[in-house]
């Protein structure tokens, strides 16, 4: 999710505060013309445009206008005040925000806290139409990695049940230890072990490519051995999370690819922190890329 440190949830969240009094720009013109394929359902994660929306006195209206004509599909990370917005031009948050990263489920005294806010979001996502809340292992802080996960599993099997009812997906995020140092869930293997103990159909993981990439992990392989275990997808650029071209390592053609040929049918939410100056043609750039 957030793999740079300059770009917090809290940050961005002030910066989009300060840009929705703002007068809003004309609607940003179509980037391009093209059908996509659709292969892939898009979305994108608004807290990394908040910087460039506050620069260029964007609104919310205007951002999600620029997203509708590129063919996204999703604003995510966003919250109720936001949706309406979205929901006038089309769109959907495909990952509502639950909790914070520091404070998860690894830790049984966080628990209450933790399941009622998803319970909370559970329920405004099914009032809404969308499918997935996010959920995070929260920081290690000595704790035993094994200890951590049967924490975890013993929250998540309490809430799964509710979760299948509602037919909303809970997805705990795959982030790095590096950006965000200690964090507990950043390695394929242990969020596999959750996921199958858990044994739910409404409980997976969020893959985040470039995290699990900053970990050493094989993106690829964990596409194409552990698809039962993903429920969502980020994107971002190896290194330095920007933008997905070829000015970085990964391959994302072929790992969307990867992605559709494990028979997913969810959503992709591209998350790097442009560089460019023009941060929409770098996500044009990067919807194009992933339009198998």
């Amino acid at each position: 999710m957030f793999g740079n440190s300059d770009y917090t949830r809290r940050g961005a969240l002030k910066t989009l505060a300060g840009a929705a009094v703002m007068a809003a720009v004309p609607p940003v013109p179509p980037l391009f013309a093209a059908d996509l394929k659709g292969n892939i359902k898009q979305s994108v994660c608004l807290w990394c445009y908040s910087g460039y929306m506050n620069k260029n006195n964007m609104s919310l209206d205007s951002f999600a206008v620029a997203c509708a004509e590129m063919g996204i599909q999703s604003v995510e990370l966003t919250g109720p005040g936001e949706w309406p917005t979205l929901k006038k031009h089309g769109l959907i948050c495909a990952m509502v925000p639950t909790g914070s990263i520091e404070k998860g489920l690894n830790r049984i005294e966080h628990h209450d806290d933790c399941l009622a806010s998803i319970k909370k979001k559970i329920d405004e996502s099914v009032a809404n139409g969308f499918p997935n809340v996010i959920t995070m292992s929260g920081n290690t802080a000595g704790m035993d990695k094994q200890e951590g996960l049967d924490n975890c599993v013993t929250a998540l099997k309490k809430i799964a049940p509710y979760a299948e009812e509602k037919k909303i997906t809970i997805c705990m995020e795959f982030l790095n230890s590096i950006n965000h140092k200690d964090y507990m869930g950043d390695s394929t293997a242990w969020f596999v072990e959750m996921v199958k103990r858990v044994g739910s159909p409404r409980v997976k993981v969020l893959y985040d490519i470039y995290h699990a990439a900053m970990m050493k992990e094989d993106p690829m392989a964990d596409i194409r051995q552990h698809a039962e275990c993903w429920g969502h997808y980020h994107t971002g650029g190896m290194p330095g999370r920007n933008e997905i071209d070829s000015t970085q390592t990964l391959d994302y053609p072929a790992l969307m690819k990867a992605i559709l040929a494990t028979g997913y049918t969810g959503y992709v939410g591209q998350e790097f922190v442009p560089k460019n100056a023009d941060a929409l043609a770098s996500l044009r750039a990067a919807v194009n890329i992933c339009d198998v």
